[in-house]
């Protein structure tokens, strides 16, 4: 007998699935990068990312040069940091460039 509650964990995550799905499908190959570079450039975390944005707007030492859209490109990042804390996942393990 299932446990109590086990169908709606199951719905809930049926439901977040296919949030990150329908999401996914909506990026731009900007936001792929992005999201690629994020798991294989700063091991899965946008803040270091973020702050290399960030340092090379301010003219400080950084990282790695992602595209002359910088302003662009943080607000990609925050929208995905948002929806990957509502959703509670990681977009790179559902993004990539063939895609």
């Amino acid at each position: 007998m299932a446990e109590p509650g086990s169908y709606n964990d199951k719905s809930r995550d049926s439901v977040t699935n296919q949030a990150v799905q329908d999401f996914v499908k909506t990026l731009t190959r900007e936001h792929r990068m992005l999201v690629i570079l994020k798991g294989q450039l700063y091991e899965g975390s946008w803040e270091p990312m973020l702050e290399d944005l960030k340092n090379r707007l301010a003219g400080k030492p950084y990282i790695f040069k992602l595209a002359s859209r910088i302003k662009d490109d943080i607000e990609r990042i925050e929208q995905m940091q948002a929806f990957e804390r509502q959703h509670s996942v990681d977009l790179t393990d559902f993004v990539n460039m063939e895609d």
